[in-house]
């Protein structure tokens, strides 16, 4: 059985107080990563990793089938081959959001935004059977989900479908919180189904822009294609019982506002753990350049080097760390011996922690709370007491 579509008497009818706390719960995460204080550095990586998950979840939601290092490829701005439809639907849709990044705010969103936002997802990756920013004609009808879905038939009614959500983005859903125009905006172009392919890429991407001009742009950019991949059969089925429900968005609000709450908050986690690691480096540096004797400070330049490389990869097991630093102790008669003084010393400071991997080998991190209880009275009474031992109790 095929569910027909049927277009919407209010293209934004939901029950406010159901979804109410999902909503405040997603503005206060919102707020809170625009609050936190960052580098420009950080988030600008930040930022390029949620564009590749928002990429990756709105291409692989379809069904794209890609290895990292082929995803890696399509992202390149100048690829030198892509050689599947899938690295081509990626390639396109990064391309579609670097657009989107940079449409003024004050630029209507009605046809001619969101069929230009259809053409630069599909050209270059399925115009060979949907034509760029065109919809539907008379019997091109398609059918989707699970159940499955009929989209507006072909022609009169799927052009009156568009221009009525058109129409709406421009008039009434102004009276609404903008995340939630942005999620209605979604829902409602992927029910209609107004083009022959690149449906759910292009409302996802549509449903991205409004989000921005609601408050989630440059640093709080967040993936929210990467929540509906990885919660595929829930987002599935929340599209599905909205459909059901006669277009009330309630179930896809609920579903998606949880999304907001849960992509901000580890957004704002990753970019407290960069904050983290700055404050650690900073003491790192004040604290260890304060040794006044020559041999102190070699030891000290040595031990800056090891915790710069476990702040830069967060755990790193004793060989391998060794083999970063190798040449740091090249020179010395015995090497090994240096280096497992080195890390006893920072381990008798606390500055760094170890877990054991396997019977003899074990990963050292960098303790980020160290800023948090080291004072410089401290750091300095702990040099002058830390044990010469010639060994160390994990690596002996």
């Amino acid at each position: 059985m095929v569910v027909k579509y049927v277009q919407p008497r209010s293209w934004i009818r939901y029950d406010a107080a159901e979804i109410q706390m999902a909503l405040v719960d997603a503005k206060a995460a919102i707020l809170a990563l625009r609050r936190i204080p960052y580098q420009r550095g950080w988030v600008d990586a930040l930022q390029e990793m949620e564009l590749k998950r928002e990429v990756a979840g709105t291409s692989r939601i379809e069904g794209a089938d890609f290895t990292e290092p082929e995803l890696d490829e399509a992202l390149r701005e100048a690829p030198d081959e892509l050689l599947t439809r899938s690295q081509r639907q990626a390639h396109a849709a990064v391309n579609t959001y670097r657009w989107i990044a940079t449409v003024p705010d004050d630029r209507p969103i009605g046809h001619e935004l969101i069929l230009e936002m259809h053409r630069r997802i599909v050209t270059g990756a399925d115009d060979d059977h949907c034509p760029p920013g065109r919809l539907r004609g008379r019997d091109d009808n398609v059918t989707f989900g699970s159940p499955r879905h009929r989209g507006a038939s072909g022609g009169e009614e799927c052009a009156d479908a568009f221009d009525g959500l058109a129409r709406a983005i421009s008039a009434e859903y102004r009276q609404h919180d903008p995340i939630i125009q942005a999620l209605a905006a979604h829902y409602h172009l992927a029910a209609m189904h107004p083009f022959l392919d690149g449906n759910g890429r292009t409302a996802r991407a549509l449903e991205a822009l409004l989000l921005g001009r609601g408050g989630l742009r440059d640093a709080c950019f967040i993936a929210m294609s990467n929540y509906y991949y990885d919660e595929k059969t829930a987002y599935l089925a929340a599209l599905a019982e909205t459909r059901r429900r006669q277009h009330d968005l309630t179930p896809f609000l609920l579903f998606s506002l949880k999304g907001i709450s849960q992509q901000s908050r580890r957004l704002l986690s990753e970019i407290r753990h960069h904050l983290q690691k700055a404050v650690f480096r900073n003491l790192m540096q004040d604290l260890f350049g304060r040794l006044r004797s020559p041999k102190k400070r070699v030891i000290a330049e040595r031990q800056v080097r090891i915790l710069n490389v476990l702040l830069d990869d967060d755990l790193v097991v004793d060989d391998d760390l060794y083999r970063k630093l190798e040449r740091s102790y090249e020179g010395l008669v015995h090497p090994w011996r240096a280096f497992v003084r080195d890390i006893n010393g920072l381990w008798q400071l606390k500055a760094i922690g170890v877990r054991r991997r396997g019977e003899k080998e074990f990963a050292f991190y960098p303790r980020l709370e160290w800023p948090t209880e080291m004072s410089e009275s401290d750091f300095l009474q702990r040099i002058e007491t830390l044990p010469r031992a010639k060994t160390f109790r994990f690596l002996s």
